[in-house]
């Protein structure tokens, strides 16, 4: 791509890569928002690296951003169509290949095969009752709170926000004691880049395994009613559906559970309210998103875009969060407006909304009635933000409580987790112990 505009002074400590701002790294990490102020001086679209050697324009501006969003003749989703990967100049290595690279999901089709597995996705994920979400999400956090509780502290990350949507999905898609050890394992190895490709092949293999269990002995939960939805998807396409919710779907909603936790422990407003779940969850789903840059897209044709020249096939991302936090439109925006793009907008919108929503605000509220004079532990200067292009997560947050007595522990609810026996034994977790899902079923049957 070719920057005709003047290149300004980058943010304080931004190192120099030519025209392009680096969106990787501990200075971005630490201040995204003074990088987003720069980016915007550019105009509504902006040159960018989402990783050495891998070059992409990044749309600031939020009407810029909807009007690309919901434009689906001119902006495609298919990652063959990515000039930089056919021509061989991506690394085979690339840190952002894993998030970016071609599959066969509805993340990144177009057209027809778009909408046939999406049609399969959204009917199946509407069938999901609150009523049992919320339940299922009550019993995970009662698990996990039980683990901290009487130690008086805990890394509210690490022990719960990280934990919690995995612990969910796994009940809402049916896993086994076995296969849910591994998908957790492989799903939190994967965004973690410990033993990435093993973890990638973990999960895999015990979603494939789901896929064979639930053939021959289907069950009231999501990978049975995609089964048997009537786009009829086949066992590849179902195992890569699979691996997009559940992988997709846990890693931003513990960033939001852990962001918004993040927000009631360090803003004035929501220490003195002492509650205002749902207002917190919003403010966080404006300012401080759990997918800051991501919904890569590729031009059919050359074009400008907000004043950036982007030929057919480059790489487009929507900023996130530096649409929702422009100047022009936090100026204009009403309190209680949802209006954010924290989940994209158009044709590709995230289809688990109503869910996360659900989780996220029951597993707050949870939290807070079973600890409610929880407040952070350190200062909040010294707590520090992953590194990456496209998520926003606290590395740790570490909180302080006042212990629970061994009798106020948490009661197991009955049981509503599948409990089938176990498949056939693939590479997993380290042997020795159960796995947290395990550890998990044992509780619940007491």
């Amino acid at each position: 791509m070719d920057v005709r505009l003047p290149t300004p002074a980058p943010p304080a400590g931004c190192p120099a890569h030519g025209a392009r701002v680096p969106l990787y790294g501990p200075e971005f990490a630490a201040d995204p928002q003074a990088y987003y102020a720069h980016l915007r001086t550019f105009g509504p679209a902006a040159p960018v690296e989402l990783a050495p050697g891998v070059e992409a324009t990044l749309v600031t501006d939020y009407a810029t951003a909807l009007r690309l969003l919901q434009d689906p003749a001119t902006f495609r989703k298919d990652p063959r169509r990515w000039r930089a990967l056919s021509e061989g100049r991506i690394p085979a290595d690339s840190p952002v290949l894993p998030l970016l690279g071609p599959r066969p999901n509805c993340m990144f089709t177009d057209g027809a095969e778009h909408l046939r597995l999406r049609r399969a996705v959204t009917d199946c994920m509407a069938r999901i009752d609150p009523r049992r979400l919320a339940r299922t999400t009550r019993q995970v956090s009662d698990f996990l709170i039980s683990r901290f509780a009487e130690q008086g502290s805990a890394d509210l990350l690490a022990a719960y926000a990280r934990q919690l949507p995995l612990f969910v999905f796994n009940e809402l898609f049916g896993c086994t004691a076995e296969i849910g050890d591994r998908v957790l394992f492989g799903i939190s190895g994967m965004f973690d880049g410990v033993n990435a490709e093993q973890a990638a092949q973990v999960l895999f293999g015990a979603v494939g395994e789901l896929v064979a269990l639930k053939r021959s002995r289907p069950g009231d939960d999501v990978t049975s009613w995609l089964m048997a939805h009537h786009q009829r998807l086949n066992d590849e396409e179902m195992v890569h559906q699979l691996a997009l919710l559940l992988g997709a779907g846990a890693e931003p909603l513990g960033n939001l559970i852990g962001n918004t936790l993040h927000r009631r422990l360090t803003d004035d407003a929501y220490l003195k309210a002492g509650g205002l779940t749902d207002e917190a969850i919003d403010d966080t789903l404006w300012d401080n998103p759990p997918i800051t840059n991501l919904a890569p897209h590729y031009p059919v044709t050359d074009l400008n875009l907000g004043g950036q020249r982007v030929r057919a096939g480059e790489l487009v991302l929507v900023g996130f969060a530096a649409a929702n936090t422009g100047p022009e439109l936090r100026a204009r925006r009403q309190a209680g407006s949802r209006a954010y793009l924290s989940w994209s907008a158009g044709p590709h919108a995230c289809p688990s909304k109503d869910p996360a929503l659900h989780i996220t605000m029951t597993a707050l509220d949870n939290l807070f009635q079973q600890l409610p004079d929880l407040e952070l532990a350190v200062p909040e200067a010294s707590l520090s933000w992953r590194p990456g292009p496209f998520n926003r997560a606290l590395v740790a947050l570490p909180a302080r409580f006042t212990p629970a007595s061994p009798s106020a522990a948490p009661a197991p609810a009955a049981p509503t987790v599948a409990t089938a026996p176990a498949t056939p034994e693939v590479p997993s977790a380290p042997a020795g112990k159960p796995g947290r899902w395990s550890q998990f079923l044992s509780w619940l049957t007491g």
